[in-house]
């Protein structure tokens, strides 16, 4: 089965033998354009589900299934890409070949590899990993000794928690946003893998400003976002799990114009009024709608609805 849910989301997956009909429609779909080729990483089947999420000029993969194993050989270098991929092991042993050279990922460590030679990457229902494709150029830019760091096992706690996590959200959402909002999540990543191979100084700060920052302002918005139903969100938690202070996380919030509990009031009172507007909410309770949305004191939210849409929740629904 082939199916892309959005213009840069492509889903593909494939159970089965690796030859006939059927499957080479499906390979040239999912990899050719990728410039790879798949075959089974174990057995004679190949039992595969992919993600690829195009975010401007980088691609974000999360490969799934019991048996599959992506490959870029000698014919393949005829496309000339040199893009770099960095390769983040979730679960298991993940065994990178490039070139000749081959390292084994246990889980939180990355690997960065070149599409310029061969190379080979597989995974299992054990073995999980996702990559991060990027244009050279844009790597070199913010980290100009990249080359350097080529099939070398990677690890940073930090930032390699921040890259696996960003890598999460940008690759779900980053797609649906606008063009803008594409480049500046693709820039985000590209600086923070340069912060994981390290850059010099005046583009670590560059990259630690631009970069890491936003990623985890990025990541406690998604956090908020996630969990707007509970009335007991605090910044400490949310800043918690973005591996910030509670006044480094407030500052974030200073620099984008709001402070955290404004913005958590919006994003539940827009969450509210998109359920209010929905006709298939029309059964729901208006009590119940506030609740979902966070709120835990009924005459609260009616007076702050009111405020922020100049009509109460009943006006609304009923308009």
């Amino acid at each position: 089965m082939d199916a892309a849910r959005t213009p840069s989301i492509f889903l593909h997956q494939y159970a089965g033998l690796p030859h006939g009909a059927a499957f080479e429609h499906w390979r040239e779909r999912a990899v050719g354009p990728c410039g790879l080729d798949i075959g089974p990483s174990h057995g004679d089947n190949i039992d595969c589900r992919l993600q690829i999420s195009v975010v401007d000029n980088i691609a974000l993969a999360i490969p799934e299934g019991a048996s599959a194993q992506y490959s870029r050989t000698q014919s393949h270098l005829a496309d000339g890409s040199d893009d770099l991929v960095l390769i983040a092991a979730h679960a298991g042993l993940v065994r990178v070949g490039q070139n000749g050279h081959s390292v084994e990922l246990a889980p939180a460590q990355m690997v960065l590899v070149d599409m310029s030679v061969t190379g080979t990457v597989g995974h299992t229902e054990a073995d999980r990993f996702t990559t991060i494709r990027m244009p050279r150029r844009a790597l070199l830019d913010i980290s100009p000794r990249a080359e350097d760091k080529l099939s070398q096992v990677l690890s940073d706690g930090a930032v390699a928690d921040t890259i696996f996590r960003y890598h999460e959200l940008a690759a779900n959402h980053a797609p649906h946003l606008d063009a803008v909002g594409q480049r500046l999540t693709a820039q985000h990543m590209v600086d923070l893998v340069g912060l994981l191979l390290g850059t010099d100084a005046e583009n670590a700060n560059r990259a630690r400003g631009r970069g890491q920052a936003a990623a985890r302002f990025d990541l406690m918005r998604a956090d908020v976002m996630a969990a707007l139903g509970r009335n007991d969100l605090c910044l400490s938690e949310v800043a918690t799990r973005s591996g910030l202070s509670p006044r480094q996380a407030q500052r974030l919030f200073e620099q984008a114009g709001t402070t955290f509990t404004e913005f958590v009031l919006e994003q539940r009172l827009l969450h509210a009024r998109k359920l209010l507007a929905d006709p298939r909410a029309r059964a729901r309770k208006i009590s119940d709608i506030a609740r979902s949305s966070g709120f835990a004191d009924l005459s609260y939210f009616n007076r702050a609805f009111r405020k922020r849409f100049g009509a109460t929740p009943s006006e609304l629904r009923e308009a």
